[in-house]
């Protein structure tokens, strides 16, 4: 009987990634045939050189542990021969591979020929989920013990175990999907496809049935999806309890009563069934249980036919909802809540688009990675919601090709239109009584042709102090010329997309003939935008003509050349005659659809895709040239390549009355922990265009004058008038005095630029110390730094913008922040000044009714950061003096909770007091 392969699992550390002048410091390696771990190897190897601090406190290996250790010398031999005949593994093979294959040669030994497999490459496609591939974040998830990360035996520990893993989830999968893998792993590196493709031979060996929960349509294995038919209770008591007995005894054992919950409640239930007012504003603190606060009576209230629509700030927020909040929920409520988070179409994958990629593949490693992913994916989701791949972009040409478009681009003729994941959203949408979706989503409602939600007496917009904002974002438009330019100029070369579609549209006389009309009209737009942006240049001064976006008025727009007017009126012309051609083309398409293939509606699509962006460009255009009114603020920019930017924003896109939905609902409730400044509780709703209002407030549950501590170090620098390097200067010495306390910290900026400068000067003196310094921007994603700072007990984030708020480090995790800068806006960004102005022009004061109060909420908001249950401490951190010596702090601090120790004093007295504090 031959004898079975033998793989051996390497990892290696080194002093760096240079094998010209690095060297290896430890080799582990685990040895495993037929599927199991038969013997473990590892050396630790002395470099001959000082290992860095850095590598020191990334692996914990010192230079006295690497003191007696043999030379690589002396184990070159032993390893060559330990790896004779077995196929080499490694997480990310490329480099551990070709290092150790260096120091092999550098020592005499033989140069490394033994085929490799590797782990990232197999995880990418076998894990599809999975957030991250790093060896540690997939050790987490997966549950694998990962004892001493960054240490060469720990790493090939657990490199084995994930591989083992991966094989049997392989061996698990439907021969169909095997199949299909093994065609397009060719791709894959080194001998990563052979190792695929000696599974897959194996499987046929001894064919699996299809597990019940799967079906094969279309030559593809999906997961069975069935929509869950709602069922009301008919039975038992639905009346909604407004006293306290009669809550106890529907909460049983589940919860235990809170009065300003129930206050809550009976708030909601009272507005959704007969209040006389439209919008209720309830502001309710983290602490009180706001989400189960309306879920609870909705629960008596919402139906199929009549469904709750909760609108919250982001994705993150939609999914806690639907997996967290509302199987909560359910224990309690006597009525069920059937809930389906909503999204536009193009979030899902469209398997008729997916099918046409595995048809015609293109011969690209990434791409092939991709499809081998969704192959897997595909058995796993029911919802096909491309956001289940946790990917941080979705800019790779694959899944341009693959996201869906819409029903209306679909063939009723296809097999796989009966499994398409649109449609199976929009029968769930039928069958639930809750339906959820976030505010970008809800403000594009106004920017749609139909609408996708429905008319409801029942709307919930959570956090809606986020609502304006993204109002505002959602109608920004943008013509990036040059990008048009380059799209244009790509799609008009031979082969590419025009030629395609005329390829397409042989038998098609007058598709062909509109086609040729359109890219001629297409060419003179691109020669007009030129000219006409060479003439909008000459209305600036050519010092100003940077990258900074310049404000474009209709003084300075009148002062336009001759030229510049006569290219508009031709750019207007073009741009009308090419929209009747698009719908003349488009007619044509929808007339034939059926006759055309799977890989012909592709380059519809594309081409489909461009008719928007054109008419797009066409609103954009009009508003640009021809709107006036003050509420549009256009920007204009070059940059030094010559590269055209117009940018569009509506100062009235947040008010409510105006859009298209706001109408379209009974009553709606905004809920939120911070809706007012102070005591201000128009601030809010006048933002949002609405006066007729009931506003309520509920008292914070939270006894700040115990748990919490706000402090202003008294020898803070005058920060107005401070240069960057001095004032980056200083918060790093602030940073280095609350090392002392050991803890935790996270620090807020209002600008990019100090908080690099605070991070390069902190991080040699914290590298030394062992510490974790993590900043945005610098050291990964948001979400890769929350969680090493979550994981972490005494590291120290740097963060600005996003991480203001909606970050949740409960209890130990966080319990000192501090803030740099009070966080008003720049109002010398052209944007902002504008924002200003058109308020002045109404005749409010921008800085007393919009900056100021922007400001409060966004400190009040920081404030959240730390005190999250009854049981958090924390200390807040205020290095702006204005806090206290400025005529507005004042109302900031009245904005923050009443009862918040306020204390200025030295830095010294500060970590002293904490000491105490904390550790109490």
């Amino acid at each position: 009987m031959e004898k079975s392969q033998v793989y051996a699992v390497v990892d290696i550390e080194t002093t760096g990634t240079d094998p010209t002048v690095d060297r290896i410091i430890q080799f582990g390696c685990v040895l495993i045939q037929d599927g199991e771990i038969i013997s473990r190897f590892a050396t630790d190897i002395n470099p001959n050189q000082a290992i860095s601090k850095q590598i020191q406190h990334l692996t914990g290996i010192s230079n006295s542990r690497v003191r007696k250790a043999p030379y690589f010398e002396d184990v070159a031999l032993t390893i060559y021969n330990l790896l004779a005949d077995t196929v080499f593994v490694a997480h990310n093979i490329y480099f551990d591979y070709s290092f150790l294959t260096h120091e092999l040669v550098r020592c005499g030994a033989p140069k490394l020929k033994i085929p490799g497999i590797d782990t990232v490459e197999l995880a990418q496609i076998f894990l599809p989920t999975e957030k991250s591939f790093r060896l540690g974040d997939l050790a987490d998830s997966l549950g694998l013990i990962h004892e001493n990360p960054h240490q060469a035996d720990s790493d090939a520990q657990v490199t084995a175990e994930l591989l083992l893993l991966i094989e049997a989830k392989m061996r698990r999968l439907p021969l169909i999907t095997m199949e299909a893998i093994d065609r397009l792993s060719q791709l894959t590196g080194m001998d990563t496809s052979a190792y695929i493709h000696e599974i897959y031979e194996e499987m046929k060996q001894n064919i699996q049935p299809l597990p019940k929960e799967q079906h094969v349509v279309s030559g593809i294995a999906l997961r069975r999806k069935e929509v869950t038919l709602f069922e009301e209770k008919l039975y038992g008591e639905s009346i909604f309890p407004v006293k306290k007995k009669a809550k106890e005894k529907v909460f049983g054992q589940i919860i235990g009563y809170r009065s300003e919950q129930s206050r809550m409640m009976n708030l909601v239930y009272e507005h959704f069934i007969n209040d006389e007012h439209k919008d209720l504003f309830v502001e309710a603190a983290t602490g009180i249980g706001k989400t189960l606060g309306y879920l609870f009576p909705l629960s008596y209230l919402a139906t199929p036919e009549n469904p709750v629509i909760i609108s919250t700030v982001s994705i993150v927020l939609q999914n806690q909802l639907a997996e967290k909040d509302i199987p909560f929920a359910n224990q309690l409520c006597p009525k069920p809540l059937q809930a389906t988070i909503i999204k536009s179409h193009r979030h899902y994958i469209d398997l008729q688009r997916f099918k046409a990629t595995l048809n015609s593949p293109v011969k690209q490693k990434q791409y092939a990675l991709y499809q081998m992913g969704v192959l897997v994916w595909l058995l796993e989701t029911e919802t096909g919601d491309l956001d289940e791949l946790q990917l941080t972009n979705f800019n790779h040409i694959f899944w341009k090709e693959v996201a869906h478009r819409g029903v209306d681009f679909l063939s009723d003729q296809d097999n796989l239109y009966q499994e398409d994941f649109v449609r199976f959203l929009y029968k769930k949408v039928k069958q639930s009584n809750v339906l959820i979706v976030n505010h970008a989503f809800l403000a594009q409602e106004t920017l749609r042709e139909l609408p996708i939600l429905p008319k409801s007496s029942y709307l919930i917009i959570d956090e809606a102090h986020h609502l304006p904002d993204i109002a505002g974002k959602i109608a920004n438009r943008q013509f990036n010329y040059a990008s048009f330019k380059k799209q244009v100029a790509g799609y008009l070369e031979e082969e590419q997309l025009f030629d395609q579609v005329m390829q397409v549209f042989k038998q098609e006389k007058e598709g062909q003939r509109l086609l040729r009309i359109y890219c001629k009209a297409l060419g003179d737009l691109v020669e007009e935008f030129s000219d006409l942006f060479y003439e909008i240049n000459q209305l600036f001064p050519k010092e100003q003509q940077v990258m900074e976006p310049v404000l474009l008025t209709k003084q300075r727009f009148d002062h336009l050349s001759l030229t510049g007017e006569r290219s508009i009126q031709k750019i207007e012309v073009l741009l009308s005659e090419m929209l009747e051609i698009q719908e003349r083309i488009q007619q044509l398409i929808t007339k034939y659809l059926d006759k055309y293939t799977a890989s012909d509606r592709i380059i519809f699509v594309s081409l489909l895709q461009f008719f928007d962006r054109v008419e797009y460009l066409y609103e954009c255009f009009d508003i640009y040239v021809n709107q006036w009114q003050p509420r549009w603020i256009k920007e204009y920019s070059q940059s030094i390549q010559g590269n055209s930017l117009l940018s569009i924003n509506d100062l009235d896109a947040s008010i409510l009355p105006e859009t298209i939905w706001y109408a379209r609902y009974q009553r709606i409730l905004y809920t939120g922990g911070t809706l007012k400044f102070g005591n201000d509780k128009k601030y809010l709703p006048e933002k949002l265009g609405l006066t007729d209002i009931v506003f309520k407030t509920l008292p914070d549950p939270y006894n700040y004058e115990k748990n919490a501590r706000l402090f202003i170090p008294s020898e803070a620098i005058a920060i107005s008038q401070a240069k960057t390097a001095e004032f980056s200067a200083y918060i790093a010495s602030v940073l280095q005095e609350l090392a002392q306390l050991d803890r935790s910290v996270l620090v807020l900026f209002t600008s990019h630029e100090v908080l690099s400068s605070v991070y390069y000067r902190l991080h040699p003196l914290f590298l030394n110390e062992g510490r974790e310094l993590l900043a945005q921007g610098i050291s990964g994603s948001r979400e890769k730094i929350l969680k090493r700072f979550a994981h972490s007990k005494n590291s120290v984030l740097l963060g600005a913008d996003s991480f203001w708020e909606g970050v949740d480090l409960p209890g130990e995790t966080l319990s000192l922040l501090v803030v740099t800068r009070l966080p008003f806006e720049n109002p010398k960004r052209p944007f902002v000044k504008a924002r200003y102005d058109y308020l002045e022009e109404k005749g409010i004061q921008a800085f007393t009714h919009e900056a100021l109060p922007k400001a409060a909420l966004r400190l009040r908001q920081a404030l959240g950061r730390l005190i999250r249950s009854e049981k958090d401490k924390g200390a807040l951190i205020v290095l702006d003096r204005r806090l206290i010596t400025a005529k507005y702090g004042k109302r900031m601090i009245k904005a923050l909770p009443k009862n918040l120790p306020v204390k200025e004093t030295s830095i010294e007295e500060i970590v002293s007091e904490l000491k105490e504090f904390l550790n109490n």
